[in-house]
C-alpha cells in the first residue's frame, strides 16, 4: 500500500510539473513579458506611455481650467473672483487672434 501511495504521488507531481511548464510557457509568450525582455521595446513602450500621459494631463488641465474660468466669470456676487476671471478671459482673448 505504501508503494501505491508513493507511485500516485510521483504521478501527481509529474502532472503538476507538466501543468507548471505549460503555464510558464504561456506566461513567457505574453506581450507584457516580451516587451520587458527587450530593452529597446521597453524604452519605446515607456516613451509612448509618457507621451500619452503628458498629453492627457495637458488636455485635462486645460479643459478643467477653462471651464473653471468661465464658471467663475459668471459669479457676480463675489466681486474679486468675478473680476479676476473676467480679466483672465479678456487676457486670453487678446492673446488669441480670432
Amino acid at each position: 500500500m505504501h508503494k501505491h501511495n508513493d507511485r500516485q504521488a510521483e504521478i501527481d507531481l509529474a502532472r503538476d510539473m507538466r501543468a507548471l511548464r505549460a503555464e510558464f510557457a504561456r506566461l513567457n509568450s505574453h506581450r507584457f513579458v516580451r516587451i520587458h525582455n527587450s530593452t529597446t521595446r521597453l524604452l519605446w513602450f515607456q516613451f509612448l506611455r509618457g507621451l500619452a500621459f503628458g498629453l492627457g494631463t495637458v488636455i485635462g488641465a486645460s479643459s478643467l481650467v477653462s471651464v473653471l474660468v468661465v464658471l467663475l466669470s459668471q459669479v457676480e456676487f463675489i466681486p474679486i473672483l468675478g473680476a479676476f476671471a473676467t480679466q483672465v478671459i479678456s487676457e486670453i482673448q487678446t492673446i488669441r487672434p480670432d
